[in-house]
């Protein structure tokens, strides 16, 4: 038996060893400093022992250290933002252990780190859904307007130029957008400052204006944890834009010139002269067939030429004694496939971002500015080149400058077509712009509090846009007013002013990491318009304005918070809030607050896969939060206005008559639309990343949808207001794929794939319940107030409202038969049905890149699939009653007549419903470096490239991809052929 005492001593001294040997292994010690290359401590870097459970964050001075590690070979990583990941092994002896470690800048930022609202973050930390694409990525080739360069980039966005106008912009869609009647275009964000939505008179779009050339990366925002922080302005996403800046060390000066020659690939199929001809012969009268003429004439060829374009851009970058600067000049001359169509662009840029006081004085610096010049070829001759005449000549000796009109006496009938080129060259249609953009950010890391700084951001964006229009007496387009001049300037003023403090905090005690900001901002929106007299050729007054000058502002101010809180490297929980007042709405509804909130948790950095060694990322994501709407809603709708009529209306007193005022239907009570969205996300990496990607799932509901709705008659209003009465639900899912298949010495392949779903529908759109009630839009020609879409409950908006076309025995549609729906015996308008929609369904996109040795080859495709596009082309002109007119002219009429020989309009047939659905390959290109071609270090890149190389779709118009899915007029879409050199020295 063993005595009390022994059992208490052996107790002891096993007691004691266990404690020798817990102290013994709290021995086993590893300590170190992290810092940059020039001996600066790095704070907020994760140091981390591999195969172990140890991590900790580096405190304010760079310092780490760790108890406990485990004896032998060990692998140690340090990761932080804007530097390169580092790994270093060392031997873990008995005792105290040293490992200091220095970080290497990053090369390529955008791969690690993503610029957000107001500050960055590392990818691998996100709790939103957020797109980043830097310049590597961008689309090539002749690019005017910065979004052109992510087109087919990102899955959720969608790009649809507005056509090949020179400098024409495109509609952005982030997740379809969220609104009817107010804006759906995304907010921009250029370096802080957020860009005037305004469209600017004399320029074909607002962002022409802005060189893509200076432009570095996009951070497209697309939920609403992450669009939040910028409250009333981001139903819609946001799109941030970074330019380029300088860098340290000797000059670097690039030059590159792009130069290209577009050209018409698809035309309007029409009849020829002689099938014309052949129709008329055959349904026309005697009187008819004498009016044709003898001419074989392509309209279309007269009015479209080969154009060419020229973009130059030559920037200097670096460091003088310490103060990192960039410059830049570029000079755009782009011609458009229409004839006289031009627009030349002149801009410049500078970039200054010095440091003070060991780098706790940040400054930033960036001014920019561009002029541009246009003349706008006279778009409505694409029309009247389909429909005018090809048996006609072009020239004829008249009184309208010789060129061919259909005359009614001694003068051109009003009511007839005019000529194409004539509408071109006779018409003169000039402007001026003039933009200058820019802010000076300073950001100041407070002494007296650890990870405490302070950041003032100051900026402005001002344009003015001038021009006009002038028509000599003798043009038939303007022939009753004798001619025609007009003239306007107009002014515009976005002045922006931002303040917050950011606090950024280690507690190595917890391993956690807490990243807080809180600001204040100032916008104030200014547009001046000028208003001149109308005048003919001759100068004499045509109409007067009634107001010379016409101001427009208005005003936001807001507050805005986030706090984003890291926990052992793994749990991530965010949140944002931000309270808007806008003077576009009443006292009582002027404020809206916009919160969000979000986590993630990095799955792979659990224990249970810290062996799963193929798995680099997975990330999984849970947000929801709250964004408003006001762009697109006028000035003061909460206020009591009047119109002044302009013929309607009018009182006599004595010998004058003149013009009342009636009042508009307002509503004071009107207030912000908002959008609550939920949003579901994974984010993952293989084998090193050589393959990620992220999955995205989003539900978005959108509430007070400003809508316009009948109010009684009576009121002594107009019998429309817009107030807040619609509901809309919008969900869907994106996919988005990257891949390195390759990666050699002398060889690499890259592949993107994003794939997006969408589907949306209005869920309310009246105050009371109606289960009937629609609301028309999507006007036509053709037809006086008609309108081919609808915005019904239950539906998509802009859903096709049209009748079933019933078809004959041969396939052929019968003229004026259509589907009894309602089964009243009659197929008439009051069985129109719902058809496809114009919102595409899915949205595909694809881009891959191969480098060999110093060739590079690239190719970029999209695809919509499930969107409805009406041929208001045919519907309007393919019938016999426009070819043998009534007012006693002859037309063309697009080929597709001889498939119906409809002989009166039938504009609400779904016959001239498509699908629109489409494959383009939107460029290929191919390179090749000249690497030392001019000295060590000094380069040069020749490139050709193909833009707009095929679209394949059985839609049989000129092109399938039009915003809003009426087909009417659109200028084309050129194939473009593009040879590019670039220095850099």
């Amino acid at each position: 038996m063993i005595s009390n005492f022994t059992l208490r001593t052996v107790m002891s001294i096993s007691l004691l060893m266990v404690l020798f040997m817990s102290a013994f292994a709290q021995n086993n010690n590893l300590a170190g400093r992290v810092s940059t290359r020039s001996g600066e401590a790095v704070q907020g870097a994760t140091v981390r022992v591999l195969g172990t459970q140890l991590a900790i964050s580096t405190n304010e001075a760079g310092e780490y250290a760790f108890n406990g590690v485990p004896l032998g070979n060990r692998m140690v990583t340090v990761e932080v933002v804007g530097f390169e990941t580092a790994q270093q092994s060392i031997v873990i002896a008995a005792g105290s252990n040293t490992l200091n470690i220095q970080l290497q800048e990053s090369s390529s930022n955008l791969e690690e780190v993503v610029v957000i609202g107001y500050g960055s973050q590392r990818r691998d930390q996100l709790t939103g859904s957020i797109t980043a694409i830097g310049s590597k990525d961008f689309q090539s080739g002749v690019i005017t307007t910065p979004e052109q360069l992510i087109q087919g980039k990102a899955a959720g966005v969608q790009i649809t130029s507005a056509g090949g106008r020179p400098g024409s912009g495109s509609t952005v869609r982030i997740r379809a957008g969220a609104s009817l009647n107010a804006s759906n275009d995304p907010l921009y964000v250029i370096d802080g400052v957020p860009f005037s939505p305004t469209t600017i008179n004399g320029s074909a779009s607002p962002m022409s204006l802005i060189n893509p050339n200076d432009i570095e990366s996009f951070t497209v925002l697309k939920d609403a944890n992450a669009t939040a922080i910028y409250g009333s302005r981001a139903s819609n996403g946001v799109v941030l834009i970074t330019t380029k800046k300088g860098t340290t060390g000797a000059p670097r000066i690039n030059f590159s010139t792009v130069n290209s020659l577009s050209t018409i690939d698809k035309y309007y199929e029409v009849m020829s002269a002689d099938s014309l001809r052949s129709y008329v012969n055959t349904y026309g009268t005697a009187a008819q067939i004498a009016r044709l003429g003898t001419e074989n004439t392509d309209w279309q060829r007269e009015i479209y030429r080969t154009a060419f374009t020229t973009d130059n851009n030559v920037s200097i970058a670096g460091a003088y004694k310490g103060l990192p600067y960039r410059a830049s000049v570029g000079y755009l001359n782009q011609q458009g496939v229409l004839k006289r169509d031009v627009m030349d662009r002149t801009s410049a840029s500078l970039s200054v971002t010095p440091k003070f006081f060991n780098n706790s004085l940040k400054v930033e610096l960036n001014l920019k500015g561009s002029l541009q010049n246009s003349m706008f070829a006279n778009d409505g001759a694409i029309g009247s080149a389909i429909v005018f005449d090809p048996t006609q000549p072009v020239y004829q000796e008249n009184a309208c400058g010789n060129y061919f009109e259909y005359m009614q006496g001694d003068l051109p009938h009003p009511l007839a077509p005019r000529n194409p080129l004539a509408m071109i060259n006779l018409k003169d249609d000039d402007a001026k712009v003039a933009r200058s953009f820019g802010n000076v950010q300073i950001d100041y890391t407070m002494p007296f509090i650890s990870g405490l700084r302070a950041n003032l951001n100051l900026g402005y964006d001002i344009s003015r846009g001038q021009g006009g229009v002038f028509v000599p007496d003798f043009a038939a387009m303007e022939n009753r007013t004798q001619g025609l001049q007009t003239r306007f300037m107009n002014d515009y003023t976005n002045l922006v002013g931002e303040f917050y403090l950011n606090y950024n905090k280690t507690f190595s005690a917890i391993n956690g990491h807490l990243d807080a900001t809180a600001g204040y901002g100032y916008y104030d929106y200014q547009t001046a318009t000028n208003n001149y007299p109308s005048l003919r050729a001759d100068g004499t007054v045509l109409t007067e304005p009634v107001f010379p000058r016409d101001i427009q502002q208005n005003r936001l101010i807001s507050y805005f918070g986030r706090a984003t809180y890291t926990a052992n490297e793994k749990y991530i929980i965010s949140g944002t809030l931000r309270a808007d007042g806008s003077s576009r709405y009443s006292p009582e509804n002027r404020w809206g607050v916009f919160p969000s909130a979000g986590v993630t948790w990095r799955v792979n950095r659990e224990s249970f896969l810290e062996d799963v060694t193929t798995l680099s990322k997975l990330n999984l994501r849970l947000s929801y939060g709250v964004t408003g709407q006001q762009d697109g809603i006028a000035n003061y709708s909460y206020l009591p206005n009047y119109y002044l009529s302009v013929n309607e209306a009018q009182y006599q007193f004595g010998e004058e008559f003149y013009r009342t005022y009636s009042p508009i239907a307002y509503d004071r009570d009107l207030r912000w639309e908002s959008t609550a969205t939920y949003n579901a996300g994974v984010d993952f990496g293989i084998l090193g990343d050589r393959i990620d990607g992220s999955i995205d799932v989003y539900r978005k509901n959108t509430r007070d949808l400003l809508s316009t709705i009948p109010i009684p008659i009576g009121t002594n209003f107009s019998n429309r207001l817009l107030t807040n009465v619609g509901n809309m639900e919008n969900t869907g899912v994106e996919f988005n794929l990257n891949a390195i298949p390759v990666r050699r010495e002398n060889f690499s392949w890259n592949v993107n794939f994003n794939f997006t779903y969408n589907t949306n529908k209005v869920t309310n759109l009246t105050a009371v319940a109606d289960p009937n009630y629609f609301v028309e839009v999507g006007g036509i020609t053709g037809g006086t107030g008609q309108n081919v879409q609808a915005h019904v409950v239950g539906y998509s908006p802009f859903t096709y409202r049209l009748q079933q076309q019933i078809y004959g025995a041969d396939g052929r549609p019968l003229e004026g038969v259509y589907a009894d729906i309602n089964g009243d015996g009659v197929g008439n308008e009051s069985d129109r049905r719902l058809f496809g929609s114009p919102l595409p369904r899915y949205l595909l996109g694809f881009s891959t890149g191969i480098d060999y040795k110093n060739w590079t080859f690239s190719t970029v495709l999209r695809s919509n699939l499930g969107q409805h596009i009406y041929d208001n082309i045919s519907s309007n002109l393919a019938i016999r009653n426009n070819v043998l007119s009534p007012i006693g002219i002859i037309n063309n009429a697009p080929s597709s007549l001889t498939n119906t020989n409809f002989i009166n309009n039938s504009a609400l047939s779904n016959f001239y419903l498509h699908d629109g659905s489409f494959l383009r390959m939107d460029n290929i290109s191919v390179g090749y470096n000249f690497m030392n071609a001019l000295g060590e270090g000094k380069n040069i890149r020749v490139s050709g490239n193909v833009q707009n190389v095929f679209v394949l779709s059985g839609y049989k118009g000129i092109d399938p991809e039009i915003q809003g899915g009426i087909d009417n007029n659109l200028y084309p879409r050129p194939r473009t052929f593009v040879l590019g050199v670039n220095l850099d020295l």
